[in-house]
């Protein structure tokens, strides 16, 4: 198909029920077989070990020490040092009596401590679980908490009325010894127990081996290598993404194999002080949360000054607006140099350029500064967890001068499995071709119209290879759901490009249909409706002065030892690319859509202030006249952004809104802890508004 893929199975017809499916393709550095594995490794711990021989001193995980509420430089610790640490952390882990076959966790903000018990912890255990909050639990055993924070003796004594031992981790380290010898591990073994998100209802556990995660690393290795400038000693990557998901926790365990270096953002400066919160969290099964301050990131950023920046779509966004926005305020001058040195090197990398050769003068006297806002070092930018609009990844690629890849995965395969190619300018826009480690085909959906074996192929994304979970965790049936004749169902609509790219372009799993028959795709509307400036947007602002508020993040990582026995479902963390407020329902016996907004407060009261309206907020969201100026916004913004957004139909045009003025929060289970909709727990909580809703439109045109 290009050159970067390869087909190596023909289509399928329909048959026995199931839809036809089209051609099976390969990354052509697999063309002969998907990645082998080397020898030597058998689990990410031998990862860690081998680059603590190769590169002992190098300064491997960073933090900056905060005295006085002011943050010093980045204080590092060596591959030796965190080797020496983690060992003794095994240690003492075993001495408290944990087997092969028991499970650990891990609940807590990225930091050093963090990677020291993944490390031993993959090591160690049977498996480590990233696990999720859940008031449905029925029991789960504590054993042991170990927290980072100094602990108090009323803390201490709270912990043992529940039968839970506590520690510090100093005090923890200082239970262990050197001269553990550690497990042996195979390939097979069960690395982690990670969960999803539960999006679409209770999160489910995804079964990943020491293989599936090994493979991940060598084959975006691999990648790099072959197309772009492979990982060494010098790098510096910036943790900011929880590392609960697996893009980032992918990205730094490749770091980590390359002998990189670490540096971890401030996150709450005043972790420690919430100690006796989360331990009540724990005892009582609830998610201990804290606001934080944005400030701190971007500072650290600029004093760390990495090579390796990894971001998600409504980052990247925030970043695009803010610099358009200082253009657009910097006079015509200003403006009309950046567009002509930005249309002048875009024709160079259409061309066939690579960004560092297609306007190296305009990249010094222009871009530059744009460059800074990374820290002024950053050769490699990684975009994951949900598409990167076009306009915006053209907008990086050219104005960023460094390689910038674009990458599709789930949890279920491990992480990204597949990935724009760096340098191939005709991939913006796409999530690129398979890994090495993974075969893609399409399958039709014909319900929605997408045919796998048109001249567009276009149809249901699934994946099988090296690196597919093994199942979901005591969730047979739905393992089987998903995990047809060895394909894995991502539930994403792709569309194969002539470059051999794959493009999203819809998704399966939340579809539903309108009285009159036709097929809504509500995720795809409520991405066309949230650019309308008047929904909240719970997310990392960027290009705004002063501090933003992150909302809900734990604060404090701790490990437990859980009951062979007993249920293990619980971690909480955040995702850094928090959602838009608007949550769209149909109703099947309806034949038009109505929403519930979040609106921006202070959009509402100027509204009010211009209009006379009095109220405080939460009136100002009941009155009429508010709702329906909302509402001719949205749909007035749908129509302006049908050049750069997906066309909406006239269905798919909302006809009422209930305006809320809580955002969607955890506390009340509408949103996962990466603020995706929980759309059965939405329609439970509004269901009486929802029903409203339509009374009063369908009232409106009778």
């Amino acid at each position: 198909m290009s050159n970067y893929t390869v087909k190596v199975e023909e289509t399928r017809p329909p048959s026995d029920g199931k839809p036809s499916a089209g051609p099976v393709y390969r990354n052509i550095y697999a063309k002969d077989g998907l990645m082998e594995m080397p020898t030597r490794f058998e689990s990410p711990w031998d990862f860690f070990s081998e680059s603590v021989k190769k590169n002992p001193k190098n300064q491997m995980l960073g933090r900056r020490q905060v005295v006085d509420k002011k943050a010093g430089p980045y204080s590092w610790l060596t591959y030796e040092e965190v080797y020496e640490t983690t060992i003794k952390i095994g240690s003492a882990i075993r001495n408290r009596g944990v087997n092969p076959g028991d499970r650990c966790g891990i609940y807590g903000v990225n930091c050093p401590e963090w990677i020291m018990a993944m490390e031993i912890l993959s090591c160690l255990s049977k498996c480590n679980s990233y696990l999720k909050s859940s008031k449905s639990n029925l029991y789960i055993f504590y054993e042991a908490i170990v927290s980072f924070g100094n602990i108090s003796s009323t803390q201490r004594s709270e912990a043992e009325e529940q039968g839970v031992a506590c520690f510090s981790w100093e005090e923890f380290v200082q239970m262990g010894s050197l001269d553990h010898e550690l497990p042996q591990k195979r390939k097979t073994d069960i690395s982690s127990i990670m969960y999803t998100s539960g999006t679409t209802g209770e999160p489910k556990g995804v079964i990943l081996t020491n293989g599936a995660f090994m493979g991940e690393v060598l084959s975006m290795d691999q990648l790099l290598v072959e197309t772009d400038k492979e990982g060494t000693g010098e790098d510096v990557y910036f943790s900011f993404l929880p590392l609960a998901h697996i893009f980032d926790q992918i990205i730094e365990t490749y770091c980590i194999y390359r002998g990189a270096s670490i540096g971890f953002w401030q996150g709450v400066r005043h972790i420690y002080s919430f100690c006796t919160e989360l331990l009540k969290a724990f005892l009582l099964l609830k998610t201990c949360c804290v606001f934080k301050d944005i400030r701190y990131l971007i500072e650290d950023l600029l004093v760390l000054k990495p090579t390796i920046f990894c971001g998600v779509p409504r980052v990247y966004d925030r970043i695009y607006t803010g610099v358009m926005d200082k253009i657009e305020a910097g006079g015509t001058l200003k403006k009309l140099l950046f567009q002509f040195a930005y249309n002048y090197k875009l024709r160079n990398m259409e061309k066939g350029l690579r960004q560092d050769e297609a306007a190296p003068r305009f990249d010094r006297l222009v871009f530059d500064k744009i460059k800074l806002a990374f820290g002024g070092r950053v050769r490699l930018m990684l975009s994951g967890a949900a598409p990167l609009p076009k306009h915006v990844e053209e907008f990086l690629r050219v104005t960023c001068c460094c390689s910038l890849s674009q990458g599709y995965g789930l949890t279920e395969s491990c992480g990204g499995c597949l990935t724009s190619i760096a340098n191939v300018h005709s991939m913006t826009g796409t999530v690129g071709v398979p890994m090495t480690t993974i075969e893609a085909r399409l399958e039709s959906v014909p319900e929605m119209g997408y045919d796998a074996l048109a001249s567009v192929p276009r149809g249901e994304i699934c994946l099988r290879g090296k690196t597919l979970f093994s199942g979901y965790h005591k969730r047979e049936d739905l393992t089987k759901s998903v995990l047809v004749d060895g394909w894995f169902h991502t539930g994403d609509i792709g569309e194969w490009q002539p470059d051999g790219a794959m493009k999203i372009i819809d998704r399966k799993k939340n579809i539903f249909k309108l009285s009159q028959g036709e097929y809504v795709a509500v995720e795809n509307i409520e991405g066309v409706y949230s650019r309308c400036p008047l929904v909240t947007s719970v997310s990392l602002n960027i290009s705004t002065s002063g501090w933003s508020i992150f909302p809900v993040y734990p604060v404090s990582l701790m490990l437990f030892r859980f009951s062979r026995h007993g249920l293990c479902m619980f971690y909480t963390h955040t995702n850094s690319s928090p959602g838009s407020q608007i949550w769209i329902y149909g109703n099947s016996f309806e034949s038009f859509l109505v929403a519930v907004v979040v609106p921006e407060r202070k959009a509402i009261e100027e509204w009010a202030s211009n209009n006379q309206e009095t109220g405080d907020f939460s009136s100002l969201c009941n009155n009429t006249k508010a709702r329906k100026y909302i509402l001719d916004e949205l749909n007035s913004t749908a129509r302006k952004h049908q050049k750069i957004l997906p066309q909406l139909r006239g269905f798919e045009m909302l006809r009422a809104v209930h305006l809320e003025p809580n955002p969607f929060d955890i506390e009340r289970e509408l949103v996962t802890p990466t603020f995706k909709l929980k759309r059965p727990q939405l329609l439970n909580y509004y269901k009486d508004i929802v029903d409203q809703l339509y009374k009063e439109a369908k009232a409106k045109t009778a």
